[in-house]
């Protein structure tokens, strides 16, 4: 079975998700036009690794991407299991006013 590739347009851009031991990442991507409109890491902030830190970064993305005039998007979570940190900044950024 192969997993199907993820693909974010102009009108539904793609919220993709990284994470390492100390950090996470997001960034909100037009695969179109192959820019990153938004993007939002925990590398400054005191608890980065951590659910708190995810939850930041899912409320910051959120707001950023209101202000660019994003509302709706594709979740790629990557290779990474949707739970723990991963889940916590999807959670953020739905609480935030992200539709995906």
């Amino acid at each position: 079975m192969r997993k199907r590739k993820i693909f974010g347009t102009q009108a539904r851009p793609r919220l993709s998700v990284w994470r390492s031991l100390k950090n996470i990442h997001a960034q909100i991507i037009d695969d179109v036009a192959g820019k990153t409109l938004v993007a939002q890491t925990s590398l400054k902030m005191k608890n980065g690794g951590n659910i708190a830190g995810a939850k930041a970064v899912g409320v910051n993305i959120a707001a950023k991407a209101k202000a660019a005039g994003i509302s709706l998007v594709v979740f790629d979570r990557g290779k990474f299991r949707y739970h723990g940190r991963i889940k916590a900044l999807a959670d953020a950024a739905r609480e935030g006013g992200l539709v995906f």
